[in-house]
C-alpha cells in the first residue's frame, strides 16, 4: 500500500519559505504546466489581454503547503476539487478513498504536484482553477486585445475582442 503523507514519513517534504507569490510589479500570476493544452491556452488568453504574468511551473517549483492551502481558500474549494486523476498516481494511491484527510491529501499533492490540477491563475480580481481555459476571462482586469483561438481551433474570442 502506498502513503504519501508528511506523517508517514515516505515522501516527506520540508517546505521552505514561500517565494511564489507575485512580485508587487506583477498584478497575474499562473501556476503553469507547459505540457498542459488548457495551461497553455490559459496563459495565451492572459497574454491576449496585454498582461505578461508570473508563470511558476508548479512541477519545478511547487506551492507550499501554506500557499496550497491559500490558494484553496481563495477559491472557495475543497481540496478533492483540486486533485487530478488523468495521468497522476491518484488511482495508484488510492486517493479516492474517503479515509483521507484534507491534510493527508495537501501532503499527497506536495510529494506528487502533478496530482495538483492546473491552471490556476491569480489576479486583483480573484483566484481560479482555469478548467476550461476560458475560465480566466471572468477574473482578467483588462479586456481581450483581440481574437484568440485554441491550440484545437476552437474561436473563444472574436476579432472584437468579445467572447463567442
Amino acid at each position: 500500500m502506498f502513503h504519501c503523507g508528511l506523517r508517514t514519513g515516505i515522501f516527506r517534504r520540508q517546505d521552505s519559505p514561500d517565494r511564489q507569490a507575485a512580485s508587487p510589479m506583477t498584478a497575474i500570476t499562473i501556476y503553469h504546466n507547459p505540457a498542459c493544452g488548457t495551461s497553455r491556452n490559459t496563459l495565451a488568453l492572459i497574454r491576449n489581454s496585454g498582461a505578461e504574468p508570473e508563470v511558476i511551473e508548479y512541477l519545478k517549483t511547487p506551492p507550499t503547503k501554506a500557499r496550497l492551502q491559500e490558494l484553496l481558500a481563495a477559491m472557495g474549494i475543497h481540496v478533492r476539487a483540486l486533485l487530478r486523476e488523468k495521468g497522476t498516481p491518484y488511482a495508484e494511491l488510492d486517493l479516492g478513498n474517503p479515509k483521507w484527510t484534507d491534510d493527508e491529501l495537501l501532503d499527497c499533492m506536495l510529494a506528487h504536484p502533478i496530482l495538483i490540477n492546473r491552471p490556476i491563475v491569480v489576479t486583483p480580481l480573484g483566484v481560479r482553477l482555469c478548467r476550461p481555459s476560458e475560465q480566466v476571462l471572468d477574473i482578467l482586469p483588462q479586456p481581450q486585445q483581440g481574437a484568440f483561438t485554441k491550440e484545437d481551433g476552437e474561436v473563444v474570442i472574436n476579432a472584437q475582442g468579445q467572447r463567442v
